[in-house]
């Protein structure tokens, strides 16, 4: 394990400053009673983190760019941190409320952590700190679901069914996510068996040597997709989403639609697209085709039967974690082609995995604060028929949802139809230069038809999308205890800026995607910088189509 020296201190200020705004918030809660005043100085402690990080990291002249210790600046960490401080900063907009009725101190708290895990995770570069920021963000996401019952926006009071759900979330949350932990640390004590290294690129160089060989090295992967698969919420460990979306607050179930699902992409790029060889990624390419196959396609099927609104978005985050997989094998399938000795490193696939990362977290977290701007204490938003007339009764809330459940179907022009683009077509651009064939099939036939699987997903996807807007605009209220004409909004301005920024977001990148483009793509080449040679001529004719489809 490499020693922690100043130069490692200096690069987790941010981490460092956010771990002391919420130890602070903890101990002054005790005694302080006004709870707004925590949303401000957690606003404030996230400002002062994003804002060291510009300074020091992407605006500066010199950035320190380099290994110290057990964690790394590169440019894939300093724009990953830099969006974590910014779905910090809007989860605390989300949670923030007029008068007495905003979150307690503990929950303020415990979302600084879990960004802060966030932030760490994507600057680690060893397993050791990896799973250190996994854990940072698990264990605060128990104490949120734990608080839910009385952080509810929309929640009965402490007794009744609900209540007994927030229960039951908490606890099926807490008992399978330290079983996927255990798991994913089985996994990396494989890692550090088979290479003796904790560094990832010692990792790296030790896996693709001749003498790390056997079964071992697979069974090493398995169990590491196997801890990663429940972060991201893919089959099969993807059971316990419906449940805990359900039984938790809105709130809650945006933030686990959210961060666990990035922290999860995180670790799938520095650790298995940037660590794995050629020769073991000829097993993930298949591995991860099957899976994202099974994802996407449970998790669209099953949503079409959904009613609960929150049940559906879960089922929905399951299909979005198969799409991103997709660009998870084309980098599988590219590299896999290189097993011949090929110094160049293609990142085919991993820019648009980031991309559709980025354009899934806005649609997502934008849905989820409509609703929780919608919510009532007597009458919280759990079905989708609660929706009927919303399009007349509050027609720029109407307006918002009808633009998050056309981005996320994939509707053009708005930002999820380019996020699509770039997977499918990163799948076709796999070009069979081997014999490599997945059940007998030909790598790229493979890839065919995972893009056509993808489109018909995508279309099936659009049947409960459109549904909801078909509520919202085509079916009247049949009486005022199921629609919201009636219901006067509560006081959650900061609901209504992050659905409105939100929008924004969703439709200037729908109309405006090529800056996002080259921005995922300078990303994606920092991920594998530790590769000899990178190869981004794919990556440009992704842009490059983009841009020219854009125009048309």
């Amino acid at each position: 394990m490499n020693p922690v020296s100043l130069e490692t201190i200096e690069l987790l200020i941010p981490e460092l400053l956010l771990a002391a705004t919420a130890l602070g918030i903890f101990l002054g809660g005790a005694f302080l009673g006004p709870r707004a005043l925590w949303s401000w100085i957690a606003q404030a402690g996230l400002l002062l983190a994003g804002g060291h990080i510009l300074w020091h990291h992407i605006l500066s002249e010199t950035p320190q760019h380099g290994v110290f210790g057990p964690v790394g600046s590169d440019g894939f960490s300093d724009v990953l941190r830099c969006a974590a401080v910014l779905v910090g900063l809007l989860f605390v907009c989300l949670a923030m409320r007029r008068g007495q009725e905003g979150p307690s101190p503990e929950a303020t708290g415990s979302m600084l952590l879990v960004i802060a895990g966030l932030m760490i995770v994507s600057c680690a570069e060893e397993l050791v700190m990896l799973f250190l920021g996994l854990e940072l963000i698990s264990i605060p996401t128990y104490l949120l679901l734990f608080l839910g019952r009385n952080e509810a926006e929309g929640g009965q009071p402490d007794t009744g069914l609900r209540d007994v759900g927030t229960y039951e979330a908490s606890s099926k949350y807490f008992f399978l996510s330290v079983l996927s932990s255990a798991i994913l640390l089985y996994g990396f004590s494989f890692l550090y068996g088979l290479t003796g290294e904790l560094r990832l690129d010692g990792i790296a160089e030790g896996l693709a040597t001749n003498e790390v060989g056997g079964p071992l090295p697979v069974l090493a992967l398995l169990l590491v997709m196997a801890g990663l698969g429940f972060k991201i919420a893919a089959v099969p460990f993807h059971f316990y989403a419906p449940d805990v979306y359900q039984g938790t607050t809105n709130l809650n179930a945006g933030l686990l639609s959210v961060i666990p699902k990035i922290a999860g992409v995180v670790v799938l790029i520095r650790l298995v697209a940037a660590v794995l060889p050629p020769d073991m990624a000829q097993f993930g390419w298949q591995l991860v085709l099957v899976l994202s196959v099974l994802t996407m396609t449970l998790g669209n099927v099953a949503a079409l039967w959904q009613n609960n609104i929150r049940r559906m978005l879960a089922y929905s985050s399951i299909a979005h974690a198969g799409y991103m997989l997709i660009g998870l094998c084309a980098f599988l399938a590219a590299r896999s082609s290189q097993a011949g000795g090929s110094e160049i490193v293609s990142v085919v696939g991993l820019p648009s995995l980031l991309l559709y990362l980025a354009v899934y977290v806005a649609a997502s977290l934008g849905t989820f604060a409509a609703i929780i701007h919608l919510g009532q204490r007597e009458q919280p938003i759990d079905r989708i028929e609660q929706l009927a007339g919303l399009g007349r009764s509050r027609p720029l809330i109407g307006l918002a949802l009808a633009v998050f459940m056309f981005s996320l179907a994939g509707i053009p022009p708005l930002a999820g139809f380019w996020g699509k683009l770039g997977l499918f077509y990163a799948a076709l651009q796999i070009e069979a230069t081997t014999d490599l064939t997945i059940a007998g099939v030909p790598m790229r036939v493979a890839m065919i038809a995972l893009a056509a699987i993808g489109a018909m997903n995508a279309a099936i996807a659009a049947a409960y999308y459109l549904r909801v807007v078909s509520t919202i605009y085509f079916r009247p209220s049949a009486d005022s205890s199921h629609g919201l004409a009636s219901v006067s909004l509560r006081r959650t301005p900061g609901a209504a800026f992050v659905m409105g920024a939100c929008m924004l977001i969703v439709i200037a990148l729908g109309c405006q995607p090529g800056w996002l483009v080259h921005l995922s793509r300078t990303t994606a080449t920092a991920a594998i910088k530790g590769s000899s040679a990178v190869s981004t001529p794919d990556v440009s004719q992704q842009a490059q189509l983009t841009h020219d489809s854009a125009d048309r």
